[in-house]
């Protein structure tokens, strides 16, 4: 028996189900298929299996477990501990110094992993022992590693830029360009609040002691600088070079990165066996959450055109009326709020492939509106009561930094997250000028 059902009865079901706690990659399926069965009869389970296949057989996703495998290999290396504590002693004159040096790690491990959990776990359990010690405020030392993590969701390699491209069927080389102004515009922005912070309260960011700093001079110095930047840099030439100058596609580039994090980590001689299993199985796990979600947001977009949800929705919009610049202020409003209760990728699976062809319809361009979204689901990792980001470093902080710390340290990040959203809204060449003058 088929039953006629409102397309918008599909989401109601499945943000209920969400909200009420159920895991996201079985909710997504799960809805899908009562509501195609109920919609479609027994001739739903012939379609199903052909769409997940056209899915998993897309070249570009290969890109996601190759750039997980080369995040998480990275982060065993080590070399992010002899960033983080090159950098403070660079800096360590500076008021903020320890500060302004991990906004700097997390921006070359964002160039170089892509991964936030990694990145944010990997900082909290070397700077925030360390930053606490110095006597910066723990306000102030979650806020910037937390921050200084999710940078990885802007900064490419990125994936959930890949995961947009894949979605909204926009070439991820452009995404990657396209992200570049605005991702350094956030750090920029980052870099200058720690140093008014500092500034304005000292106590809160004191400069590193004098006796670390005697220790940092001559010879040794440049040695150890060398040391811990020219491996993350060569990396991130390998992948993100590759890609800029057309020689690798952004899965070639995922591959060369995989190696070339694997490389690393044998020079450094942490490359074991042992290691080489826990990568391994990391991977597969993350991968595997990625691609379950991706198979029941398949069937999702399945059930939901079938039902007529694609064309309800137009011409509801179309009919309204809406100036473009409306309908775009609504889902940013829409994913932002989205991203206090769900994570950026199903919202990738579930808003966005909704959303796109209307935009397509109203002649905005999908890759700076990719842009967008990578920035608005960028504050998904820090806003409560689930920012993913806030829960990593919870698990790594030490007894004395309280939720209500890194709640309170998040809040001047998050507001500069919207300013740049509203930058790159106001002025779209900040997303599309330099695709323009590579000539992509």
């Amino acid at each position: 028996m088929i039953i006629e059902l409102n397309p918008l009865s599909l989401f109601a079901v499945l943000f209920v189900l969400l909200l009420l706690g159920f895991p996201v990659a079985f909710t997504l399926g799960g809805v899908s298929l009562v509501f195609g069965f109920l919609t479609f009869g027994l001739d739903f389970f012939n379609l199903l299996p052909m769409r997940v296949w056209g899915v998993m057989n897309n070249y570009v996703m290969m890109a996601v477990p190759l750039f997980v495998f080369m995040g998480v290999m990275l982060e065993k290396s080590g070399l992010a501990e002899d960033l983080l504590e090159t950098m403070a002693l660079i800096s360590g004159k500076i008021k903020g110094g320890l500060a302004l040096s991990v906004l700097f790690v997390g921006l070359l491990l964002a160039a170089s992993t892509g991964i936030v959990g990694a990145t944010v776990v990997t900082m909290g359990m070397l700077s925030l022992p360390t930053m606490l010690k110095r006597g910066y405020s723990p306000e102030l030392s979650a806020g910037t590693i937390v921050a200084s993590g999710t940078l990885g969701q802007i900064i490419p390699p990125s994936i959930v830029l890949v995961l947009l491209g894949s979605v909204m069927n926009v070439p991820v080389g452009d995404l990657f360009i396209g992200a570049l102004v605005p991702g350094f515009l956030l750090f920029g922005l980052y870099l200058v609040f720690v140093a008014v912070f500092a500034w304005l309260r000292p106590g809160s960011a004191p400069p590193m002691p004098d006796d670390l700093m005697a220790r940092f001079t001559g010879k040794e110095k440049w040695m150890r600088i060398g040391k811990a930047f020219v491996p993350p840099v060569f990396l991130m030439i390998a992948v993100l070079g590759t890609i800029f100058t057309g020689i690798a596609s952004p899965t070639e580039a995922a591959a060369v990165g995989a190696l070339g994090a694997t490389l690393l980590t044998l020079s450094q001689g942490k490359l074991t066996v042992l290691t080489l299993k826990q990568v391994m199985k990391e991977t597969t796990f993350l991968t595997s959450m990625v691609f379950i979600i991706l198979a029941g947001a398949a069937a999702f977009g399945l059930v939901f055109r079938g039902m007529g949800g694609d064309h309800y929705l137009s011409s509801l919009i179309l009919g309204s009326d809406l100036e473009p610049h409306h309908f775009l202020l609504i889902v940013m409003l829409v994913v932002f709020i989205a991203g206090f209760f769900i994570d950026f990728i199903e919202i990738c699976f579930i808003i966005v492939p909704v959303v796109a062809p209307i935009f397509l319809k109203m002649g905005v361009d999908l890759t700076w509106l990719g842009i967008l979204l990578a920035v608005n689901l960028q504050t998904s990792f820090l806003t409560p009561p689930f920012g993913f980001a806030l829960f990593y470093l919870k698990g790594v902080a030490p007894p004395e930094v309280t939720t209500r710390h890194i709640y309170k340290g998040i809040i001047p990040f998050i507001l500069i997250q919207l300013l740049v959203l509203y930058l790159v809204m106001e002025f779209p060449v900040l997303a599309t000028g330099l695709i323009g003058l590579t000539g992509n």
